[in-house]
């Protein structure tokens, strides 16, 4: 299994145990960045499409690599089932090898849903700060990707809608983009309220849901996240966030 996590360094949150890693500052050439959350569900009921997840996940660090915006993207990513794993934290793009996201989904478990969503969002308003204090400009986007309810959480819907309050009051970041993603969840309207009720109370700015977990469909979401990061990478310095991309499946 590939280091995916060398060369970063460990920080801690106020807000729980599990924290993030990240780019040292030092190691930092640009002056602004849009820091990328992936969040994604690896419960056990991903099992059936874990691979084509895993090529999406390629397709987007593929994308943004491509960018005019590369050198100003970092991405960390994280998964949850019964709690979380971060497979990697905010990374530079030139440091992220396609291949070393071959296997790197472990499915099993329930669905930590609230806990992973407020982590990335604590996450991006802590790495803000300390990228703030040290003259850094940056605004964020995280994009939650389940097939699922919450189960597993130690912590309630309210507290994903207080971090993102929190990033708010802190000014850190210029802006924030917050996108959850259901994967299959049309065809069960018990799931699919579920994360409509989730997206609204917590103050989330987008929610999509795709019909299918299968190969072609999951290309074109890749396609529609890949887009949702360069939307909002090219709004740093505009003042506010990007206008919500349209998922056209």
């Amino acid at each position: 299994m590939p280091k995916l996590r060398d060369d970063l360094e460990q920080h801690t949150l106020p807000t729980g145990s599990f924290g993030y890693s990240a780019a040292r500052l030092e190691d930092l050439g640009a002056t602004e960045y849009t820091l990328v959350d992936l969040v994604v569900d690896v419960s056990g009921s991903v099992a059936g499409f874990k691979r084509d997840m895993e090529k999406c996940i390629q397709q987007v660090v593929q994308a943004c690599k491509l960018s005019p915006r590369a050198d100003n993207l970092m991405i960390r990513l994280v998964t949850f089932s019964d709690g979380m794993t971060e497979i990697h934290g905010y990374k530079l793009l030139e440091k992220c090898n396609l291949a070393d996201y071959d296997g790197v989904l472990k499915v099993g478990g329930m669905t930590a849903l609230y806990d992973a969503a407020e982590n990335a969002v604590s996450a991006q308003g802590d790495y803000a700060k300390k990228l703030a204090a040290s003259d850094f400009q940056a605004n964020g986007v995280v994009l939650v990707v389940t097939d699922g309810m919450d189960n597993q959480s130690k912590i309630g819907l309210r507290a994903v809608g207080k971090a993102i309050g929190n990033i708010r009051k802190a000014e850190a970041l210029e802006s924030l983009v917050t996108v959850l993603i259901g994967v299959g969840t049309k065809q069960d309207p018990v799931v699919s309220q579920f994360l409509a009720d989730f997206h609204k109370q917590a103050g989330l700015t987008q929610f999509v849901e795709i019909d299918q977990a299968d190969a072609k469909t999951l290309a074109k979401l890749a396609e529609f996240i890949s887009k949702s990061i360069s939307a909002q990478s090219q709004s740093l310095g505009s003042g506010g966030p990007s206008a919500p991309v349209s998922l056209n499946i």
